[in-house]
Formats: structure tokens, sequence, C-alpha cells
């Protein structure tokens, strides 16, 4: 679900880049164009047209294998890197400074600022946890085992903090040189074509940034929805649906949800956001406590890819009652004021700084009650490892059980 809705959205961000570079190319006769749709549309004819034109250079992209990505990644890395450096300079020198944004005084304090500040993080947070359970989809590509490391632990942290410092940044220049306050890259940037369509060193700074986020949402759209969903529904069924079919099924969705509707205020953005983390915090908590508390990091690799009852995975009926009660323990108290925040109700209620607090209580609750459930009702084979062994036949065989059991062989 999350990737399907990721994936909508930054096709319409990816439109917005495709408009700023067609502003750049067509000038104001693009940048002007009449919208003929009506407002309850919530989207602009150009943008409208941008959106599908980013869908259809998009679908080239998913035909190309995930292992064949590494080249284009790198290239679109450097392209995003110019162009967050080059909107920092560019606004910077043209303010002459940072501006006043930085430096305006909070209107709040004691509880109210900490429960606010709360809140920030966890719709940070919140959007970044569907990459944080998707990252196996990638990690599993690499040649050794802690190849993911440096990337998890220094490079993504790093340049999530340095992103959010530049925005901030270039938002405090950007309100002091047209008194607005843009939060969003590319609205400033249309805001900027809007104000100086004719000029030549705007339509050529703005094609290039355009250029740089249209390179961005691209590889977004690829690394965090397309690949990664579609693997995930490989699994509902795989005699019939692969990565690529999965990859199309989860563009034709991100289509049919009409994304502009989720971005048009930042309100309903924000909700959005935080709404992931009520959700799959509950689920980070029963992945960890499964993987570090009750295996010891350990797995039977065989039983990973047996589809019947025969293997220690297959718990009952192919489901984990204990994973299921954790998740939802770790949920329940976080959908009020879940609810609660989607109506927009004002008055005060304690669910609400629970809510705000989601990811620490869900994941806490769900990891605590997966460990207590399997340390009172253990399931078969959660202790020891094996390892993975293909036979000659093709079948897939295990004989070196800790626990002594011999496992069956899939014919």
């Amino acid at each position: 679900m999350t990737g399907c809705v990721w994936m909508g959205v930054q096709m319409y961000w990816g439109g917005l880049a495709v408009r700023l570079v067609l502003n750049a190319i067509i000038g104001p006769r693009f940048v002007f164009m009449a919208n003929t749709l009506p407002a309850s549309a919530n989207i602009e004819t150009a943008n409208l047209i941008c959106f599908f034109i980013f869908v259809i250079a998009l679908i080239p992209l998913i035909m190309v294998p995930p292992e064949r990505l590494q080249l284009p990644f790198h290239v679109a890395f450097a392209m995003i890197t110019s162009t967050l450096v080059g909107m920092l300079l560019w606004s910077l020198i043209a303010a002459r400074g940072a501006g006043d944004l930085l430096a305006t005084s909070t209107t709040q304090e004691g509880s109210e600022l900490s429960w606010n500040m709360l809140y920030g993080m966890q719709s940070l947070i919140g959007g970044w946890l569907g990459g944080v359970l998707g990252q196996s989809d990638w990690t599993r590509y690499s040649r050794h085992q802690n190849g993911a490391l440096l990337g998890q632990s220094f490079a993504a942290p790093l340049t999530i903090c340095l992103t959010a410092f530049f925005g901030l940044l270039i938002t405090s220049a950007a309100s002091a040189l047209y008194g607005q306050i843009f939060w969003n890259p590319f609205l400033l940037l249309l805001f900027i074509q809007s104000n100086s369509a004719s000029d030549p060193a705007t339509r050529a700074g703005t094609f290039f940034a355009g250029l740089g986020l249209l390179a961005s949402q691209m590889s977004l759209c690829i690394v965090l929805n397309s690949v990664s969903a579609g693997m995930d529904l490989t699994t509902l069924a795989p005699q019939y649906i692969n990565i690529r079919r999965g990859a199309f099924i989860i563009l034709v969705i991100g289509v049919a949800i009409v994304p502009w509707n989720l971005v048009n205020t930042a309100s309903t953005f924000l909700t959005v956001i935080q709404g992931w983390s009520v959700f799959l915090a509950p689920m980070i908590g029963v992945l960890l406590a499964d993987y570090f508390a009750v295996r010891h990091r350990t797995l039977h690799l065989a039983d990973l890819y047996i589809g019947s009852p025969t293997s220690v995975y297959w718990y009952s009926a192919g489901f984990n009652f204990r994973a299921v009660v954790a998740w939802a323990m770790g949920l329940w108290p976080l959908l009020p004021g879940f609810v609660r925040t989607v109506r927009g109700e004002e008055e005060y209620s304690g669910w609400d700084n629970l809510v705000r607090l989601n990811v620490f209580i869900g994941l806490t609750v769900a990891f605590v009650v997966h460990f207590a459930l399997h340390t009172v009702l253990p399931a078969r084979g959660s202790k020891g490892d094996s390892p993975f062994v293909n036979t000659d036949r093709g079948l897939f065989e295990d004989e070196q059980r800790n626990e002594g059991r011999v496992s069956a062989k899939v014919a």
C-alpha cells in the first residue's frame, strides 16, 4: 500500500519537474498556459499534461532489470547533488545571506512546543519507514553480507540531514528574496519562472534544476516504489507476477489514486505521512524482535523457500499469529489519535499525544509483545540455524538442523 501511494505522489512531483523543464524550453506560452480544469480537480491543465509525460518516460526505466541500474543511479546522484548545491549557492548569493527565517523565534513554549517538535520528528521518521522496511529489496544485491552497512549507518543519515539543512537555508534565503515561504523546491522554481519567464538566465537555471529534480523523482520511483513493491507483489502470485509486472501494477495504481489530491495542502500531506508510521512502526518492532530477540540472528535458510507445512516458517496455515497479535497491540493505542488527526479535531485529548509518539510506542509495544508470545508459546524451529542446499535434482534439502530435525524434501 505504501509503495502504491508513494509511487503516485512522487510521479506527481516528477510531473512538476517535467513542467519546469518544458517551461524553460517553451517559455511564457507554456508557463502561462490557460487552465481548463475546474478548481475541484485540484490540478492545473499543464501539470496534468506533465504528469502523464513523466509516467510515459518512466515506463522504459521499469523495464530495466534492477541489477543494471547502478550506473544510471550514479548519474542521477551527480545530477541531484549538483542541483541541490546549485540552488543553495544561488539563494545565498542572491539574498546575500540565509535570510531571517532561521533566526525567527518560536511562538510556542512549554509542553505545546515540545509536543509539536515530536510531531515534526514523527512526520519525518514516518516518511522513511517505508524505505526501512524495503531496504532488503536492494541490499540483497550486495556482494557481501556487510556491503550495505556503510550506506545505512553513515551515508543515509548524513544525506538526509544535509538535505533537510540545505532546504532550510534555501527556504529562508528565498523568503528574503520574494517575501513568501516555499518549503517545496518545485513550487519555488515554478514561482521564479512565473516571475521571470522571458529571462534567459532564469530559463537556463531552472532548466538544469528541473533536470536534476526529474532525475531525483525517477530514481525514487524505481528505488522505493516500483522495484520494492513489485517484489512484494510477486509473493502473492509468483506464477503470474514477476518484479516487472508487479512494478507496472504499482504504476497503474499510483495513477489511479489521483495523487495530486494528497499533496494539494501541506496539512493533508503531513497527515498521510504520519499515517504510514502508525501502521509501519509496529511492523518494524515485530521484525526487530523476531530477528534479534527470538532467533538471535539465525535462520533456517532452506525453509525460507519451502511453501508448505514442512517449513518451520509455515506456522499455522502460513500465518504466525504471534506476529499478527503483536502488530495489532502496537497499533491500537495509536488509532484513536490518528483518527482525530485525520478528522482535524482541535479539542485536546490524551490520544493526540500518543500518536505524536507513534514510532516509539508502536515499535516498542510490538517488540515486547512479539518476544513475550514467542517466549510463552515458542514456534517450531525458532532456534538454531541451517544452510541452504540445492540438490542436483533441484530440490531444497536441509539435513543440518541444530535442533536435530531433518526437513522433508520438496518434490
